[in-house]
């Protein structure tokens, strides 16, 4: 597996850009309340630390057109990498895999899998039990995160040498 620096060194002889990243908080409150607000600065957090350019972070109640659009307004802005964060439990208003399902063009099942087995070992259960998707749209990667800062922590280190890995090999064509 490549980490990160090696992904953005081979992105430089590629010639590909410092890749773009949005984030999208699904949170009940559609006013994006403090718990909300942290979990996506802690992603952008992250996300820069990985060398990505954080485009913006946009906080949508959870609601599946409200979900979609977010994501499908990323990708045809050409963002390399969409990250969202919340609605992938089993309640009744967790709908983003159904969201995003539909933006979909191929699923990355590896991802989903690390996602959920890093998580559960890491003792985040909601990452663990998350029905949250991976996949490509278009030239952008899309992954869905359980919303608690363990979930963000472990799926971010789990996801994010893996994307590099995926912008790179999309880009190639």
């Amino acid at each position: 597996m490549i980490d990160a620096a090696e992904a953005e060194a081979e992105a430089v002889v590629r010639g590909i850009a410092t890749p773009r990243s949005l984030v999208v908080v699904v949170d009940d409150q559609a006013d994006g309340g403090d718990a909300a607000d942290r979990l996506g600065a802690l992603v952008v957090e992250l996300l820069e630390e990985a060398e990505f350019h954080v485009d913006a972070t946009t906080t949508v109640s959870a609601d599946e057109v409200e979900i979609r659009n977010a994501i499908n307004t990323a990708v045809i802005g050409g963002v390399d990498l969409v990250v969202s964060v919340g609605g992938v439990g089993v309640g009744p208003r967790d709908v983003t895999p159904e969201a995003a399902e539909s933006l979909i063009d191929r699923r990355l099942h590896g991802i989903e899998e690390a996602v959920r087995s890093s998580g559960l070992a890491a003792g985040a259960t909601d990452a663990g039990l998350s029905r949250g998707l991976a996949g490509i749209s278009g030239q952008t990667v899309v992954v869905n995160l359980a919303d608690s800062r363990a979930a963000v922590r472990d799926g971010m280190a789990t996801v994010i040498p893996l994307a590099h890995h995926v912008i790179a090999a999309i880009s190639e064509f």
